[in-house]
């Protein structure tokens, strides 16, 4: 593997994790002082995110590595989350299977894809979905509840961008299930 900064910044994001759960499970998560400090390590993981990725673009430093842990942090991150937000009484953990569910198809539909030497790209409606995610995960975090209605919204629509994208990619890549394609 080449430690380049790309994929530094990407296992850095997989260390940041038990950080981050630690401070949301504090206390059984009442404390609001250590939600916050939650809350600062998931944007700080959420921003290396972004960082890695333009990075390795624009410096042309993709590496087998990446592509491979890059998606595999953000999906330990985001399920993460949602499974202490189960444990925390603050989203019913049908939310959580349905989104964790999703992307179980999704990656093995990507390793089938790839078997047959095809790449599925990310799409619009995947982009929104962890769009969606990460804005109410950060909310879920706070756990305001003068902001119950806006949570409460922006987990709904958070199901929905996954089910639509979902969709949206077995549809557009459906001929890769097709026995005979390799």
């Amino acid at each position: 593997m080449k430690w380049n900064l790309p994929n530094k910044l990407t296992v850095l994001r997989i260390f940041m994790i038990p950080f981050f759960v630690f401070f949301l499970m504090t206390k059984d998560g009442t404390d609001i002082g250590m939600r916050f400090v939650s809350l600062l390590i998931f944007i700080a993981a959420g921003l290396t995110d972004m960082l890695d990725g333009k990075i390795a673009r624009k410096y042309n430093m993709i590496t087998n590595f990446g592509k491979f842990m890059d998606p595999l942090a953000d999906k330990m991150l985001v399920s993460s989350a949602l499974i202490c937000f189960v444990q925390l009484l603050i989203l019913p953990a049908w939310v959580v299977i349905l989104i964790i569910a999703r992307e179980f198809i999704i990656s093995g539909f990507r390793l089938v894809a790839s078997d047959q030497g095809k790449v599925i790209a990310a799409s619009m409606w995947g982009k929104s979905k962890t769009v969606s995610q990460m804005i109410t995960c950060g909310l879920l975090i706070l756990n305001i509840k003068e902001l119950g209605t806006v949570t409460n919204v922006c987990v709904i629509i958070m199901a929905v961008l996954t089910m639509v994208s979902l969709v949206d990619y077995l549809y557009k890549n459906r001929g890769v299930l097709k026995e005979g394609n390799a």
